[in-house]
């Protein structure tokens, strides 16, 4: 049986854990912003015929996907506490939280070997090299940031877990 915390503790710990997720939306939300504006402008300005064009291309694809995430996660946060609101209902997202910024992290070093592995079958082809040099470096790129990104999240999430561990000691 999980002790008894007040109202105001219970709503304390809450607001902690939607400042991190929010702190953390907004990091991916200027990644994203980033990618579609610097990406966007090169890519339009890139010639098919160079790796440089897939690189910027997938870039943007990238943003688009990480914007999409980050706005549904700012909708999806909660500034005042709902009524009704336990400690169990706490450790359950708490748990959720770190769970899901875990599995983000072993996808991410999926990307990132996955752009080595478009790296190395642009060279064994003659069709169109530059197209899988140029998605590869981007895998690199997204997959390495999404990496540490994830890497730092999940990370702060497992200390403010152990704080509420703690707290219940």
């Amino acid at each position: 049986m999980l002790p008894a915390l007040s109202a105001p503790d219970i709503a304390t710990l809450y607001q902690a854990r939607e400042l991190l997720l929010g702190r953390g939306l907004a990091v991916l939300s200027a990644w994203a912003l980033l990618n579609l504006v610097v990406s966007g402008y090169l890519v339009s300005r890139a010639d098919r015929r160079y790796e440089s064009y897939y690189f910027h291309g997938m870039n943007v694809g990238w943003g688009l996907v990480n914007a999409g995430l980050a706005c549904w996660g700012v909708l999806h946060l909660h500034f005042t506490v709902p009524a009704g609101v336990h400690l169990a209902d706490l450790f359950w997202e708490q748990r959720f939280n770190e769970n899901l910024f875990l599995l983000n992290t072993g996808l991410d070093a999926a990307y990132v070997m996955t752009g080595f592995y478009l790296r190395a079958q642009s060279l064994a082809t003659p069709l169109r090299p530059e197209r899988l040099m140029g998605f590869g470096r981007s895998l690199w790129v997204q997959g390495g940031f999404l990496l540490a990104f994830d890497a730092v999240m999940w990370g702060l999430f497992h200390q403010q877990g152990n704080l509420l561990i703690g707290l219940l000691s």
